[in-house]
């Protein structure tokens, strides 16, 4: 006989779906406010759960979140910009001296 057990883990699977209770966690609320503010959130973009499983999607939530402050649009495709060229102190120095000549 086989001496593996089939209950045994293996190696560790994140969850992408999760139930209420960790989508409240993931914003930082109990589940108890978490059902309280959904019919906003939802108003507001907030990624339903699954009609099936129930289960919400962290991707989806962390989507949303990072979209309400221009961080990615809600599909996940924009990037922030890249910061911009510094000037050098060299350069900002000859431009003042360029200013007072004119």
């Amino acid at each position: 006989m086989s001496d593996l057990r089939a209950a045994e883990i293996r190696y560790r699977v994140d969850p992408a779906d999760v139930p209420a209770e960790k989508a409240a966690r993931r914003l930082h609320l109990t589940l108890e406010r978490f059902n309280e503010v959904l019919p906003n959130l939802l108003k507001r973009g907030f990624p339903a759960a699954d009609p099936d499983t129930g289960m919400f999607d962290l991707e989806a939530i962390d989507r949303w979140r990072r979209s309400r402050h221009g961080l990615a649009s809600p599909d996940g495709t924009a990037q922030p910009s890249p910061p911009q060229r510094k000037t050098t102190w060299g350069e900002r120095l000859g431009a003042k001296g360029e200013a007072r000549r004119s």
